[in-house]
């Protein structure tokens, strides 16, 4: 990038705040007031965001006579929960091309559970008046290099194969770029019904509100500090007190889990975002984008984006962090140089917004597993469960997790605790210096794979052969 143009990239942060663009709302509410003394119940969800909400929720929906309790270690929605892409997917794989890879058999089982789970959530927000701005948009996968544009159509001709091609549509150059006008735009495989777009923060704000009004009992700024059996049930300490409990759900993803032995199979990855302010009319005239789909590119470092119904652009990816050791530190929640190189690729895609700035850059961890989806089990003989291992990708498939969980803590055999997906977990990252230069390592070679139209070298398909390789 000539000096100049790195100069206009970096005036457009000037004014940028360090802070969620969702998060940082007037309308927040206020947290509720901490745990102090003991507590009973007949369910303990520990986690306060899309997760354990959705536990909470499901619970007293299936028997509202239950007595929930949830508690948060900060205030609801605080972290990932509130800091995403507002991308809200019924795909329970992280898209079709790794369920495909790794759950082929029953791929089409996962897929019609995903749309069930999308449908239930779209019914939810309606049911209890959640003013997340819910909108069935769907997602369009962006090819901008000519390789991708083949790889987009054989995905589309698998899908057909499995019936799952109906609710997908590829674009040609022409055709997407009608939808949404950017230079680098080559194809596209629109994904019609299988993604919402919507407010991340709202949504978890709604569903806590939803809670209460169902009765669940909340208590935040309160973190679970042990767990361990008590009788019958479970004894989980707090700052100021400990709650007994019959059952234990555990909803923390990315943060150290109360059951020691899954926390080798997450490791954490930080993600950063930036959004714009309003569009003008002219500019939004110079761009389309008037169904405002979501977008994702299709490379292995990957862009997604997607419009607000106030006609700003969010724009996050491609850099994804991960500290050495899994250190979790708000020192990495925000990174200039991370911010500066998104800029840069949003001026790319459109020069046609040269001159338009940003309001928020953020940034914070999200849980990653070594098969990118969700991963689920039980501990203390039944009496607590667990989700974690979401991917970026929890938005939706965290109310599929919610389910699993209720099922596995009743003792059910359902057709979700049946999938293999639910019934194998994947591996667990090795211990250090190992994991930092494995993923460092698949981090450089999914670089030089993008650099050389998607040719994977012999770390990369190793990976593969051994079911640990990702495309994106």
């Amino acid at each position: 990038m000539a000096p100049v143009a790195m100069r206009t990239v970096a005036s457009s942060l000037s004014e940028a705040l360090p802070v969620s663009y969702w998060l940082d709302d007037p309308g927040k509410p206020a947290p509720h007031p901490a745990l102090t003394g003991d507590e009973h119940c007949d369910l303990l969800v520990i986690g306060g965001g899309y997760s354990g909400l959705w536990t909470a929720l499901l619970a007293k929906e299936r028997d509202p006579q239950r007595d929930v309790v949830l508690i948060e270690s900060r205030e609801v929605g605080w972290a990932a929960s509130g800091r995403n892409g507002g991308f809200c997917a019924a795909s329970l794989t992280h898209g079709l091309y790794n369920g495909l890879t790794r759950w082929p058999d029953e791929l089409a089982k996962l897929e019609e559970l995903g749309a069930r789970n999308l449908d239930a959530i779209e019914e939810a927000v309606a049911r209890y008046g959640i003013d997340c701005d819910f909108e069935r948009t769907g997602e369009i996968d962006v090819a901008t290099e000519p390789h991708q544009v083949e790889e987009l159509k054989e995905l589309h001709a698998e899908a057909e194969r499995l019936g799952l091609g109906d609710g997908y549509e590829f674009l040609d150059r022409d055709a997407l770029r009608a939808e949404i006008d950017s230079p680098t735009f080559l194809g596209g495989l629109w994904d019609r019904r299988g993604v919402a777009m919507l407010n991340p923060a709202k949504l978890a704000w709604g569903l806590k509100e939803a809670c209460l009004g169902l009765g669940v009992r909340i208590y935040e700024n309160t973190r679970g500090l042990s767990l361990k059996s008590s009788g019958p049930g479970m004894a989980v300490g707090t700052p100021y007190g400990r709650i007994l409990a019959r059952r234990v759900a555990l909803g923390t993803n990315i943060f150290p889990s109360l059951v020691k032995r899954i926390r080798p199979y997450t490791v954490p990855v930080y993600d950063y975002a930036l959004m714009t302010e309003p569009l003008s009319p002219e500019q939004l005239d110079a761009i389309g984008w008037k169904k405002r789909q979501g977008l994702g590119d299709s490379a292995n470092q990957f862009h997604y984006f997607r419009i607000t119904p106030d006609h700003r652009i969010l724009w996050g990816g491609y850099d994804a962090i991960y500290p050495y050791g899994g250190k979790l530190d708000s020192e990495y929640d925000h990174r200039p140089e991370t911010y500066l190189k998104l800029a840069g690729h949003f001026f790319h895609c459109f020069p046609q917004l040269e001159g338009i700035r940003f309001s928020h850059a953020w940034g914070g961890a999200i849980d990653t597993c070594a098969r990118f989806s969700a991963f689920f089990g039980t501990a203390h003989s039944g009496k607590v469960a667990y989700a974690a291992g979401y991917t970026g990708l929890g938005v939706g498939a965290t109310r599929f997790g919610a389910d699993v969980m209720l099922d596995m803590l009743a003792g059910e055999r359902t057709e979700r605790t049946e999938l293999e997906m639910v019934r194998k977990k994947p591996m667990p990252f090795p211990p250090e210096p190992f994991k930092w230069t494995g993923i460092s390592l698949t981090k450089w070679s999914l670089a030089r794979a993008d650099e050389r139209a998607g040719r994977r070298n012999l770390w990369l398909k190793t990976l593969d052969r051994f079911g640990l390789g990702f495309d994106s």
